[in-house]
């Protein structure tokens, strides 16, 4: 095994972890730490990628947009409120830097209008749908 696959696996679980944990802690986005996961996986080992696919915490959080069949209400408004809380943070510590606050006002406005208008909203009966065998 090379380094650059045990890389890709150390960086895949500390993903993991840290979408599991944001999962449940409200505070903590899942959806950004799930995608480095099945990015990092998808690159290290075929059996971990499908083994993380096969999971509920990526059918419940990524597998809907991993498609691009895009997000539910729900689900867009926890990862907006998730970053515009964190972003808070961050406007609020640049108080001394207004060029700092401006640049992060901008990033979170385009956050924004991504998630409200450049991912399809889905509804929550097309995500049971889907989980039917055919």
């Amino acid at each position: 095994m090379t380094i650059k696959k045990i890389l890709y696996i150390l960086l895949g679980c500390v993903g993991l972890a840290l979408g599991a944990i944001g999962a449940v802690l409200p505070l903590l986005p899942a959806f950004p730490f799930l995608l480095l996961a099945a990015f990092s996986f998808a690159r290290s080992s075929e059996k971990l990628h499908r083994w993380f696919t096969g999971t509920k915490l990526y059918k419940n959080n990524l597998e809907s947009y991993i498609k691009g069949k895009g997000m539910t209400w729900k689900t867009k408004i926890r990862v907006m409120i998730t970053v515009t809380v964190l972003m808070s943070i961050g406007f609020i510590m640049m108080s001394r830097v207004p060029v700092g606050r401006i640049v992060l006002g901008v990033v979170w406005i385009f956050h924004i209008l991504y998630f409200i208008f450049g991912v399809r909203t889905i509804e929550e009966s097309d995500l049971q749908t889907d989980e039917q065998p055919e």
